[in-house]
């Protein structure tokens, strides 16, 4: 099965880094028109998630979204989009979308290595690294807690 690319308006950015967070591939626009959004994600095959009613009648299969609230948010692509994936996994860089990869902290120089809390640095803990912009991720208790969240919401009502 091929995995949806998305676009999201810029009424949706958190929303955006918590599907990332979901491993999907979601590029975020802000400051274009409708006409470019639409033809942003026709060139690129991206399906559209929004608030804007007119730009969702513009693109079909767009995903339009009616709550404000991220986690109301979630709910709702959980029951229209339902090969949404439920789990945090380090596939997709939560800040620029690039693609994450293991990395040995060997490799790594001084000022990627001062991005690292000391205990992880320390630690045995896997690190992931963005290709495109070499954010630094590793698996800890803010993962843990942002699964739970996910978790709640993606079992709320919509």
């Amino acid at each position: 099965m091929e995995e949806t690319q998305w676009l999201v308006d810029e009424m949706l950015g958190r929303l955006c880094r918590y599907l990332r967070f979901l491993g999907c591939d979601v590029e975020y626009v802000r400051g274009l028109d409708d006409s470019e959004i639409v033809t942003r994600c026709q060139s690129e095959a991206r399906r559209l998630i929004t608030r804007d009613r007119g730009l969702a009648s513009r693109l079909p299969g767009s995903v339009l979204l009616t709550r404000t609230d991220i986690g109301g948010q979630l709910a709702q692509l959980r029951v229209l989009v339902p090969s949404l994936p439920r789990t945090v996994s380090f596939v997709r860089c939560s800040l620029c979308n690039g693609v994450l990869g293991p990395v040995q902290r060997a490799t790594l120089d001084g000022p990627a290595l001062s991005q690292l809390p000391p205990a992880v640095r320390a630690g045995t803990a896997v690190l992931y690294q963005c290709r495109a912009c070499h954010h630094l991720y590793w698996e800890g208790s803010h993962t843990r807690a942002i699964q739970d969240r996910i978790r709640r919401w993606l079992d709320a009502e919509p």
